[in-house]
């Protein structure tokens, strides 16, 4: 039983270290080429997990193996666009001026269902308001509106706002995360000082607390359970 424990550990590292070493992607955003090597990979790992009189390293070579070609098509996909035309495909204008490309859907195999509800995800319900939709090569689709029916923002309006910062957790569950205040170049003392003008006792209760690049405050307390 410890064996089995120790081996299935020992892949799981190496499968995790195998797809970091990969790139940050979830399983819908994969090129073809990685989701390849994504269940190859994971059918590798699973021969020796099903049988323990397979050495560890029959699945681990094949699937080092295979990192390394990802990380060599990767960089010859970043050197050659023909060579990245090839592995990855291209994008393909699916509407145009609100009137669908019937050639292209058939070239992509999409059906007017799959087209609609890509389009409904992004809150667009009438096909003519689009100027472009375009299929991208992870197979999301990304609709462009025409520009009498895209939002108006402030700019258009010539509306003053106020810019929005990135905020910084400095308080995660009741514990200081001290490093990210040095990096607002705070310290404890400002954190108690603000504590206290919000009538917080101890910095235990406080669920979150983050501050933004213009130093506005968000904090929400822990909940009574």
């Amino acid at each position: 039983m410890a064996i089995s424990i120790v081996r299935t550990l020992i892949l799981y590292i190496a499968i995790i270290t195998s797809m970091r070493i990969m790139g940050k992607r979830q399983i819908g955003e994969l090129e073809p080429a990685e989701l390849v090597v994504a269940v190859l990979i994971s059918e590798l790992a699973a021969q020796p997990l099903q049988d323990i009189g397979t050495p560890l390293i029959y699945g681990l070579v094949p699937a080092a193996t295979l990192v390394i070609c990802e990380l060599l098509i990767s960089f010859g996909i970043v050197k050659s666009v023909r060579f990245r035309a090839f592995i990855c495909g291209k994008p393909c204008v699916i509407i145009k001026d609100g009137k669908i490309v019937q050639r292209e859907m058939k070239k992509n195999r999409l059906t007017v269902d799959e087209l609609a509800e890509q389009l409904r995800k992004k809150g667009v319900l009438d096909f003519s308001t689009v100027k472009y939709a375009i299929l991208e090569t992870d197979g999301k689709i990304t609709p462009i509106l025409s520009s009498m029916h895209q939002p108006v923002t402030p700019k258009d309006l010539q509306l003053p706002v106020d810019e929005t910062g990135y905020p910084v957790i400095v308080v995660n569950e009741g514990r200081v995360l001290e490093k990210n205040l040095q990096v607002l170049g705070l310290d404890t003392q400002w954190l108690d000082q603000q504590l206290r003008a919000r009538n917080i006792a101890n910095v235990r209760d406080v669920y979150l607390f983050s501050v933004d690049d213009f130093g506005r405050v968000f904090f929400a307390l822990k909940e009574v359970t």
